[in-house]
C-alpha cells in the first residue's frame, strides 16, 4: 500500500484541541515517576535532558542521581575538575555531552550569575545546546513555548499523519518542527513536549506498539490505514565499519601504564590503555608492539594474550586484543596522548576509561586474584 502524506494542516484547530486533551489526560494518569520530574529545577532537567541522548531511561537513572548527588547545582559542577565528571559519566558513553554540560557550567556560573539564559537563541549558544536541549528546559523548567523534537516525538507524528518522509533524513528535521510546533499546548508546553515523548516510550514504541491503549488511536492515520508498522520511513543505514585494535597493559615493577586522551574528540579527558589500530597485513601482537611505541617511547614485549573486546560506536565497531606486555626499555615521550600515569591495578578505580577498556578491566581483577598479574 502506498503511503498516504496528510499534511499538517489537514487537522483542524477543534482536532488539534482534541489531541492535546486526549494527549494530557493519558500523561497525567500513566507517565512514569522519574526523579528530574520531582521538580521544575532547571539544572536538574537540563542534566537529564543531556543523559537522555542516545541513552535510554532505564540506563540513565542511576547516572542521573549519582550525578546530582554528587553536584547538587551549577555552581557545584563548575568547581569540579573535569576528571570527576568524567569518572560519574564513565560508561554512560558520547563523554563530549558531560565535557560540554561541565564547560556550560563554568559559563553559567563565571558570566551568568549563575541562571540559564531566559532567551532562546542565548541559551542555545551555551556549549552543548541545541535546539533540542534547549526547547527541552525552557519548555519545562520556565513554560517557554518551544516544542520539542526527539526520536520518540518524529515516531508518534510520522504515524499520526502518515508522513512519507524519512525521519532520518537530516533535512527533514524542519518539517517535523513544524508539525510539532502546530500541535504544541502552549498553555504547558512543558507537559506537552514530555507527553508526546512518553507516549513515543510507552505505547507507540518502535517495534511494538500497543494501539489498542494509544489515546491518539481516533487520530492516528497509520493505524486508520492499518500501516503502522510502515512508519516511520527510515533511509536504509550504510554499513558500519570495523576496526581492529591492539591494546596493551604494560607492566613495569609492578605497575601499569596508562594514558589520557585528549580533551576535545572522541572520548576526549578518558584514560585508557594504550593501543591503536592494526595495518594491513600486520598481526595483532606486532600492531601492539608498535602503537606503543609511537604512543609512548617505550620497547615492550608481549608476555600474553588477555582476551579480544567487540564494541560498537555510533559510525564504526571495533574489535580489540588486548595483551599483557613487559616494559624492555625507554622512557614515556608521549606522541597523542596528553597525560600518563603508572598504577597500580587497584588504582584503576580512581580513573575514568572508555567502555571498551571497561569491558575486560573485570579480568584484569580475576587474574590479580589468581596471582597472574604482577
Amino acid at each position: 500500500m502506498t503511503p498516504i502524506n496528510k499534511k499538517h494542516s489537514a487537522f483542524t484547530r477543534a482536532e488539534r484541541v482534541k489531541i492535546r486533551q486526549d494527549l494530557m489526560h493519558w500523561y497525567h494518569t500513566h507517565h512514569r515517576s522519574l526523579p528530574w520530574r520531582e521538580n521544575s529545577d532547571p539544572y536538574r532537567i537540563w542534566v537529564s535532558e543531556v543523559m537522555l541522548q542516545q541513552t535510554r531511561v532505564k540506563t540513565a537513572v542511576p547516572y542521573f542521581l549519582a550525578f546530582v548527588d554528587a553536584f547538587p547545582t551549577f555552581e557545584d559542577l563548575a568547581k569540579a575538575d573535569l576528571e570527576q565528571v568524567l569518572k560519574l559519566w564513565e560508561g554512560l558513553g558520547y563523554y563530549a555531552r558531560a565535557r560540554n554540560l561541565h564547560k556550560a557550567a563554568c559559563r553559567v556560573v563565571s558570566d551568568l550569575d549563575g541562571r540559564i539564559p531566559a532567551g532562546f537563541a542565548d541559551f542555545k549558544a551555551l556549549p552543548g545546546v541545541g535546539e533540542y536541549i534547549a526547547s527541552a528546559v525552557l519548555s519545562m523548567a520556565f513554560g517557554q513555548a518551544h516544542a520539542v523534537v526527539d526520536a520518540n516525538v518524529k515516531r508518534v507524528l510520522a504515524r499520526l499523519l502518515c508522513l512519507d518522509v524519512p525521519v532520518n533524513l537530516s533535512s527533514a528535521h524542519k518539517q517535523f518542527q513544524t508539525i510539532a510546533d502546530s500541535l504544541l499546548d502552549r498553555n504547558d508546553p512543558g507537559g506537552f513536549n514530555q507527553a508526546v515523548m512518553e507516549l513515543g516510550a510507552l505505547v507507540c514504541t518502535p517495534t511494538v506498539p500497543t494501539c489498542s491503549i494509544c489515546p491518539l488511536a481516533d487520530h492516528c492515520c497509520a493505524l486508520s490505514v492499518g500501516q503502522v508498522h510502515t512508519f516511520p520511513l527510515r533511509l536504509k543505514a550504510k554499513k558500519i565499519p570495523c576496526h581492529r585494535i591492539s591494546t596493551g597493559i604494560v607492566i613495569k615493577n609492578g605497575k601499569l601504564l596508562v594514558t589520557r586522551r585528549k580533551l576535545s574528540g572522541l572520548l576526549g579527558g578518558l584514560w585508557e590503555f594504550p593501543g591503536g589500530k592494526r595495518l594491513k597485513g600486520e598481526t595483532a601482537r606486532t600492531a601492539c608492539i608498535r602503537e606503543i611505541k609511537e604512543e609512548t617511547g617505550l620497547d615492550v614485549s608481549i608476555s600474553s594474550f588477555l582476551t579480544r573486546v567487540k564494541h560498537a560506536y555510533t559510525h564504526f565497531k571495533i574489535e580489540m586484543d588486548v595483551f599483557y606486555c613487559d616494559y624492555v626499555s625507554g622512557e614515556v615521550i608521549l606522541n597523542g596522548p596528553i597525560d600518563y600515569q603508572w598504577i597500580t591495578p587497584m588504582e584503576i578505580s580512581r580513573l575514568a576509561f572508555p567502555k571498551a577498556n571497561l569491558k575486560f578491566i573485570p579480568l584484569i581483577y580475576q587474574e590479580l586474584v589468581s596471582g597472574k598479574v604482577p
